[in-house]
């Protein structure tokens, strides 16, 4: 435990304590690099445990033997870095100290037999989300932060990444209700017509218009988790982020994960667009939503009129008085442009973020029933608005 806590004090040094050279950055990659390592062996070992069927191609195409030999090269690289660099070598031992196991456990893989897949839990779809986005924002958010005073690994940093490991492992339960309403609507309504004409469309075409559409969808239904107070209770838990970085984005209770996927996916598994076409956009979106949480403060000008920014999504998160029920839209602000809700001062951030009257707990499991318990009577009103 000792270790741990050295590890987590370590991560979560101030930016003024670990400049450039200090062994901070490669130090944190390699703790990464590691951990995502001894992961995949985990799923190695047992794959019809932890593997998801929708990406089970990447694995027969003998890409992750590669990808682990390259993960784990890089701990090792990146670890021995930061203990000549950093005076402090929690970061370093740690993931050296992975990194050799991963690789011990890699050379005695066990038998895997051809037992059916009936439940399974998404281990390398956590590994790939964390791995590829986790590499490209810790330095993004390093070198070009929006709050330079905020650290990589701010305060509930770990609460975040559980929730991303939660919804990533529940992958099939979270698919399933995902296309329910998507099914029924294929059941019940004849669309030949429509999938015909938008099937016979360009690729780049249907993902702007898979973009246009789920964005539209989403924006009534993020509203509506901002109006009505028992939805309010669910999304609050999402706004109780005090710091915004590319994890911020992970913190949703699996109920409003559950309305707010099946309803957004609506359109996209209605419609008749091709299966490379919605692929193509839900790459965009795993990449973007953590984007606009980010910690990343570029000024993008112009391009803020007709894209979802950091900064146009921070506002959404802000605890200001301006900066209540506004910003709605994911993707597109001409959504909030046209219903009243757009705000985007010219060059301003937010004072501060979370929840007004601080009424969400710490905390996963304090937060999963949360919205389920009766409002104390000492807790401001429970509309986000008032």
């Amino acid at each position: 435990m000792n270790i741990l806590r050295k590890v987590k004090t370590q991560l979560e040094t101030p930016r003024d304590e670990r400049p450039l050279g200090s062994g901070w950055l490669s130090g944190s990659l390699a703790l990464l690099a590691s951990i995502a390592g001894f992961l995949i062996v985990m799923l190695r070992w047992f794959p019809e445990t932890f593997s998801y069927p929708e990406i089970a191609f990447i694995q027969d195409s003998g890409i992750v033997t590669i990808f682990l030999r390259f993960v784990l090269l890089s701990g090792y690289a990146l670890a021995l870095l930061s203990l000549i660099l950093s005076q402090r070598k929690s970061l370093g031992w740690t993931a050296l100290a992975i990194s050799v196991v991963a690789s011990l456990m890699a050379t005695t893989q066990p038998e895997v037999g051809d037992a059916p897949q009936s439940l399974y839990f998404g281990l390398d779809y956590f590994i790939i989300n964390v791995l590829v986005v986790g590499f490209l924002f810790v330095p993004l958010e390093r070198f070009f932060p929006a709050r330079s005073e905020q650290t990589v690994f701010r305060a509930e940093w770990q609460e975040d990444m559980f929730y991303y490991l939660v919804s990533s492992m529940l992958v099939q339960v979270l698919g399933f209700l995902t296309l329910a309403p998507s099914n029924y609507v294929n059941a019940q309504a004849d669309l030949d017509a429509v999938r015909a004409t938008i099937v016979a469309l360009p690729f780049w075409l249907q993902v702007v218009i898979i973009m246009m559409a789920t964005d539209f969808v989403q924006y009534w239904v993020h509203r509506a988790f901002h109006t009505f107070p028992v939805l309010w209770r669910f999304h609050a838990i999402h706004h109780s982020t005090k710091k915004m970085d590319w994890l911020a984005g992970a913190r949703m209770h699996l109920i409003e994960i559950a309305v707010l996927r099946s309803l957004t996916a609506l359109p996209m598994f209605t419609l008749g667009f091709k299966p490379e076409a919605i692929q193509g956009y839900l790459l965009i979106v795993y990449f973007y939503s953590s984007f606009i949480h980010a910690n990343i403060g570029w000024k993008l000008g112009f391009l803020e009129r007709f894209f979802v920014t950091p900064r146009f999504h921070h506002w959404h998160h802000g605890s200001d008085r301006a900066a209540i029920d506004i910003n709605y839209a994911s993707h597109f602000p001409i959504y909030d442009w046209l219903f009243g809700t757009h705000h985007l001062p010219e060059t301003e951030w937010p004072e501060a973020y979370g929840v007004v009257g601080n009424t969400v707990p710490r905390g996963y499991w304090k937060q999963f029933i949360y919205p389920f318990t009766k409002p104390k009577p000492e807790d401001p009103p429970q509309m986000p608005g008032e």
